[in-house]
């Protein structure tokens, strides 16, 4: 006999006789469920969100690179710049979703690179900065929507040009008070060319600028990042100098006919963080949260971290919310230059520049402890800088179905960036 027929399979029998057909039955069923079950426990669990790349740049009419990342309005339409167009230096764009999806407008065509992301200011404006334009040293512009609504081409205007010794290289977005005068920071320039604070006063059709404060570039810092209200005070980062060299955290309070610069906390570098990207954030019991670029737990030069400074009993204490890790792509993976965003549950988000497993860069979330412990970091998005973009340096914005949304500066279908959509 042949070992083929000795060595007889009842699952795969040709036998199929009553008690043999019934033993195939059940043996293929517990394989089956056998086989669900090993699947089930061994499947990766699913993030629970999608990611969408909701419109890519071409290079032509609509620009290129979007750097500056995002606003909203009430509608949940976005509104961005980017910054390149043909010869001119970048547009202001609008994205306007119905039911047949998102459609792209540009707005505003710049002669001058756009430096920040527009937000929404009085009367429905729009209003920025530029890096460069002017006198050399950048602008704050306006940009207004047409008379005709049935126009997609708004107006735009130039508030203030820099001269340098009243600041130079505008960051951040501008800030409004009640009174509608706007606030910002310079990188440079100022009595010191260490960077400025200033404020813009409209009397009739111009704006007077006056500086707030000139940053020296000791103990008080250098280069501000950009800065916020809370509470009629102003605060900010700096990136570069500092108690330590490594950068501040910095407040600026009314005092009389001026302000006085309070430098909250000094970044020694190291595992105790440094050279702050971004701006900084409030919740609602007035702690303080930002990021920096480098430094962290890794060491000097690290990729960086998240952080919180929290006043307690007339002083501020910080302490690093969470560290990120360096799985080789160099140092400068960590967040980026935009700030970070909180939802109502008191979640932190962002993104880093060329972190997660492409090295392109990746959109975080950062969840709070439930009763003590530490901050849950979750990575919603590996950008791959394929079809889903790359290297990301925009905010995250929450949209009114809980989405969210950004721009990643490479990448997309034309290789020229994109705008893209997290639903959870």
């Amino acid at each position: 006999m042949h070992g083929k027929e000795r060595f007889h399979n009842a699952m795969f029998s040709t036998d199929l006789r009553p008690h043999n057909v019934a033993l195939t039955i059940t043996l293929a069923l517990l394989f089956l469920i056998f086989l669900i079950m090993f699947i089930t426990l061994t499947a990766p669990p699913a993030q629970g969100q999608t990611f969408n790349v909701i419109y890519s740049f071409t290079g032509g009419s609509d620009g290129a690179y979007p750097h500056s990342g995002l606003t909203r309005d009430a509608r949940g339409n976005l509104y961005g710049t980017d910054g390149w167009l043909g010869d001119s230096y970048g547009t202001v764009y609008q994205l306007i979703h119905n039911a047949s999806g998102w459609h792209f407008n540009a707005l505003y065509a710049f002669s001058g690179p756009p430096g920040t992301r527009v937000v929404f200011g009085p009367g429905g404006s729009l209003y920025g900065a530029s890096f460069d334009g002017g006198n050399g040293y950048g602008t704050v512009f306006s940009i207004i929507p047409p008379p005709d609504v049935r126009e997609n081409h708004w107006i735009g205007s130039v508030l203030y040009s820099f001269t340098y010794s009243d600041g130079a290289y505008p960051t951040g977005p501008p800030v409004f008070d009640q009174a509608g005068n706007i606030y910002g920071g310079t990188q440079r320039g100022g009595s010191y060319g260490s960077g400025a604070v200033y404020k813009l006063t409209r009397s009739g059709n111009t704006w007077n600028e006056s500086v707030l404060y000139s940053f020296t570039g000791g103990d008080d810092g250098l280069n501000p990042v950009a800065v916020t209200f809370q509470a009629g005070d102003l605060y900010g980062t700096t990136n570069r100098a500092g108690t330590y060299g490594d950068g501040t955290v910095f407040q600026l309070t009314p005092s009389g006919s001026g302000w006085t610069e309070n430098t909250l906390y000094a970044f020694p570098g190291g595992s105790g963080g440094g050279f702050p990207a971004s701006g900084v954030i409030f919740d609602s019991a007035g702690n303080m949260y930002g990021s920096s670029a480098s430094d962290g737990s890794y060491g000097s030069y690290g990729p960086g971290s998240v952080w919180e400074v929290m006043p307690s009993g007339g002083s501020w204490t910080f302490s690093t919310l969470y560290n990120f890790s360096a799985p080789g792509c160099g140092s400068s993976n960590g967040p980026t230059n935009a700030p970070l965003t909180m939802d109502q549950a008191g979640n932190l988000y962002g993104t880093t520049v060329a972190d997660g497993a492409y090295c392109a860069g990746t959109v975080f979330k950062l969840s709070p402890p439930s009763g003590g412990g530490q901050w849950t970091y979750t990575y919603l998005h590996d950008f791959t800088a394929g079809s889903d973009g790359g290297y990301p340096w925009s905010n995250v914005i929450i949209g009114p179905n809980g989405n969210l949304y950004g721009t990643a500066t490479s990448g997309g279908a034309n290789g020229y960036g994109v705008v893209w959509e997290i639903t959870p």
